[in-house]
């Protein structure tokens, strides 16, 4: 279908807007046959990630905030090596079949990935990144109903199989008002968006085959001749997956995290969720069967779309260089799936008129949510969501954030920040570019511009305690060294993790940090004080950035001292849901007045 006179952003926008309100219709009430999913399947890393999903989507469901009469499932990896979300996809297949034996062989399944520890939005790592607030919804949308918002036609157009996506992104696009997305070819169906080659490098591209079609459209099905995985711009060109201006004329490329482009420059077609059908899970089943254990990381679109497509090669099994972690079997495994998938067909559904967002970092999530961008306007994203608060400032088109927060009128949070399941006191002065979530502070305080706070409810011996991390929301949580004296090249807030120790008087030795003790990062250091108050906690942390930012002594030997690692591994999720219904409880009565 040849596309309409509507300009693309605001049919991007309405079409959105219709999934929403198409999706909301749909919470708290049973669905019909074929109208929803019948399996919504949510994979956790460890059982203490399972348990906190179960109680999460317990929780949901009590609460009527998503469609009843279906089957919602929290799938664990097993115990041992990361086995990445390809191995989590195996898993996932398993429990199915021990679940339901032959009758999932008619059911539409959505499987969503959210296994990581979201060392890159910490915010995100006690509950889930599936389950990341976002600044719109009565009551607030979470990154789970969004997804499902999102996915709301596909259902109904889609033979059994399994639609595999990702917790931390998010894909919008236009089609035409009698269109729908289908998946009803075998073999391997993904969506395609059309990006810059620099956006190119970072994801998967297809390289499709010729098309007959001459007419413009905002949705065409296309074969795929071989798929690459995170490819540099040369190798892009040589496998002719750059697509020349000419086309099309002034539609806004994908990417959404970076700058518009135009179809008028060269492009790609990047990969963001995929389909297989039911023939080809129980391929992956039986190979997952035969093999017993997975003691390497795979990546389920790298090593298994790679494998897909008749122009399909060998040669990407050994290349590691997107691989964190080179195991032994890494190369042998991906050689048995190459040849296990070899010969299967990748379908493509380009959608020209779409967008693909990731908020999976700290830089994502304050740029999403408080600067004017595209995906504020295509989501309707607020500047107070179900929040008591005062107006919030704008600066040069950025604003603050609040979600389902209590500030008071007096307090003051700066443009730029974003302040989740909060409660903020009259003598509270939050600076520019600052994330607060799970946090109450009462007293006087003064955060620091970057700052990053966020607060756990922890149970240790059986008692309640509390903790608070805090540092910057640009430090590397993730970067580590292998030995103590090579801590000197980390940093704390833009400062040597060293003087940052020094001002805390804590000595440099192995017990510093928690668990590998050859892997000695931010997020293992013992440096977070637990706390018998949730006000007490925040407060002391707070102190912690003060002190170096201002480079004055704040003792902490006083303190028991935990890790992230281990305040992950203490979490009392009960408690963090309670907390953050007090304020739903306390917002709602307070719109009642």
């Amino acid at each position: 279908m040849a596309r309409t006179n509507v300009p693309s952003a605001l049919s991007l926008r309405e079409a959105t807007q219709r999934k929403l309100r198409t999706f909301s219709e749909l919470r708290g009430k049973p669905v019909a046959a074929g109208e929803f999913w019948d399996i919504v399947a949510i994979t956790a890393a460890d059982e203490k990630q399972e348990l906190a999903y179960k109680q999460q989507l317990s929780e949901k469901l009590k609460k009527k905030e998503l469609p009843l009469g279906v089957q919602y499932h929290v799938f664990v990896d097993p115990a041992g090596a990361k086995i990445g979300n390809g191995g989590s996809t195996f898993c996932a297949l398993r429990h199915l079949e021990k679940l339901y034996g032959d009758k999932w062989n008619y059911f539409t399944i959505l499987l969503i990935h959210s296994g990581g520890y979201s060392q890159r939005l910490p915010n995100a790592s006690a509950l889930g990144k599936i389950f990341t607030a976002l600044p719109f919804g009565n009551p607030i949308y979470q990154m789970l109903e969004l997804k499902l918002a999102m996915y709301i036609d596909f259902p109904s157009h889609m033979n059994p199989g399994i639609l595999v996506t990702c917790a931390d992104d998010i894909e919008l696009y236009s089609i035409g008002e009698s269109e729908f997305i289908r998946f009803d070819k075998p073999g391997f169906t993904a969506l395609a968006h059309p990006s810059s080659l620099t956006v190119g490098t970072t994801h998967g591209v297809f390289v499709l085959e010729p098309s007959n079609c001459l007419e413009y459209s905002d949705l065409e099905y296309r074969c795929c001749h071989r798929f690459l995985h995170k490819p540099s711009i040369e190798r892009m060109c040589q496998f002719n997956a750059v697509c020349r201006p000419g086309n099309f004329s002034q539609q806004d490329l994908s990417g959404g995290d970076t700058a518009s482009l135009k179809f008028e420059s060269e492009y790609v077609y990047t990969d963001s969720l995929f389909y297989m059908d039911h023939k080809s899970a129980k391929k992956l089943l039986a190979f997952y069967e035969k093999i017993g254990t997975l003691n390497c990381e795979i990546d389920a679109y790298g090593d298994f779309l790679q494998a897909l497509g008749p122009g399909a090669t060998v040669e990407y099994t050994r290349n590691t260089s997107n691989v964190t972690k080179e195991e032994s079997e890494l190369v042998d495994m991906r050689q048995r799936i190459f040849h296990l998938l070899k010969g299967t067909s990748l379908n493509v559904v380009v959608l020209n008129n779409s967008k693909f967002y990731h908020i999976g970092t700290t830089e994502e999530y304050l740029c999403h949510f408080t600067s004017a961008s595209s995906l504020k306007s295509e989501l309707g994203l607020q500047s107070i969501a179900f929040s008591i608060s005062p107006a919030v400032p704008e600066c040069f088109g950025n604003t603050s954030c609040i979600i389902q927060s209590i500030l008071d009128s007096r307090c003051s949070v700066s443009p730029g920040s974003v302040v989740e399941y909060s409660r903020l006191g009259p003598d509270v002065s939050v600076g520019e570019n600052c994330i607060i979530s799970g946090s109450s502070i009462i007293t006087t305080a003064v955060l620091p511009a970057y700052s990053f706070v966020c607060s756990l409810s922890l149970k240790m011996n059986g008692h309640l305690k509390y903790s608070t991390m805090a540092f910057g929301v640009q430090d590397n949580l993730k970067r580590n060294v292998k030995t103590l004296s090579d801590i000197k090249s980390l940093q704390f807030f833009g400062v040597c993790f060293l003087s940052c120790l020094d001002i805390w008087s804590l000595k440099i030795t192995e017990e510093l940090f928690s668990g590998n003790k050859t892997c000695l990062s931010l997020w293992n250091a013992r440096i977070f004080p637990v706390c018998t108050s949730l006000n007490d906690s925040v407060t002391t942390s707070i102190k912690m950035l003060n002190a170096v930012q201002s480079k004055s002594a704040f003792s902490l030997n006083n303190y028991k001292l935990l890790s992230i690692e281990e305040m992950l591994a203490y979490k009392d999720v009960e408690d963090m849901i309670t907390y953050r219904e007090q304020i739903f409880l306390e917002i709602t009565l307070n719109r009642k007045l």
